[in-house]
């Protein structure tokens, strides 16, 4: 599933195609992807000028000056295309700009959503209600983190997977923080010393940055609106590399929870 870096590469292939300009065409081509399409998307939306194009964790947000926002989320397979050719048969939303640009939403899986909210609205979202902070604002670090997961005996990754906890991180990512802040992804939340924490948050925001720069990560079916693919798994230290030889020369391990596998070097993480 696209993870931060991958929303915020999107987000930014987007805005210099929208930001500023009207919208001439708005057409959802199904009822429905994860569930139901706004029935009322092509009214609201067509004729608006997209005003902002941002994101909120793994959300997208097309906020427009009639006081509306679209928000979208990719699911497992969802990605914009701009300019294509032809239209393909899972391309679900068309929009078209007054400079005559055309963008489509393709999400072959279908467990995207489009939802349409009013601006004043959009933090009583349901998705966004009890969101945590961003971890890439000020509002995220060391201090925060310690306090949030006081007394908390989960695993330090399932809290930091925890959207209620941090807004946003996903799997890799958080292989990858863990790894680079040498904290075993296994230990208590809780039982996390502050400045652990400290050296923890100052990895995530590393990780996070290098994987935007890099465009994010291509899994399966992530590319960026302009077709490229991100580079960032070439950077990858752990993330599916079971097996292969730590910087240390320890094997890489992998454990899987409910389907989703954790990487960490033993050795490395404690």
């Amino acid at each position: 599933m696209p993870e931060l870096p991958e929303v915020e590469t999107t987000v930014a292939g987007l805005r210099p195609v929208l930001e500023g300009k009207r919208l001439t065409l708005v057409e959802p081509r199904r009822a429905d992807l994860r569930r139901p399409i706004p029935v009322d998307l092509r009214q609201r939306m067509t004729g608006a000028r997209v005003t902002q194009v941002t994101r909120r964790a793994k959300y997208g947000l097309i906020e427009t000056d009639r006081g509306d926002v679209m928000i979208f989320h990719l699911g497992m397979s969802g990605r914009w295309r701009i300019d294509p050719g032809e239209l393909e048969k899972h391309d679900h939303l068309l929009l078209e700009t007054e400079e005559n640009r055309r963008l489509v939403l393709n999400d072959p899986r279908r467990f995207g959503s489009l939802d349409l909210v009013r601006l004043d609205d959009l933090d009583s979202f349901p998705a966004f209600a009890a969101m945590g902070p961003e971890p890439l604002g000020d509002a995220f670090n060391g201090a925060y983190l310690k306090n949030a997961t006081k007394g908390r005996r989960a695993p330090v990754k399932q809290l930091l997977l925890d959207q209620h906890v941090v807004a946003g991180l996903g799997n890799i990512y958080v292989c990858e923080a863990l790894y680079m802040a040498g904290i075993d992804p296994r230990r208590m939340g809780g039982g996390i010393s502050r400045p652990r924490y400290d050296r923890l948050v100052s990895a995530i925001k590393k990780v996070l940055e290098s994987a935007i720069a890099a465009g994010g990560s291509s899994l399966r079916d992530f590319v960026k609106p302009d077709g490229e693919l991100g580079y960032f798994s070439k950077q990858w230290l752990v993330y599916g590399r079971e097996g292969e030889k730590c910087a240390c020369g320890a094997p890489i391990m992998r454990k899987v929870d409910s389907g989703r596998s954790t990487f960490y070097c033993e050795k490395c993480q404690s």
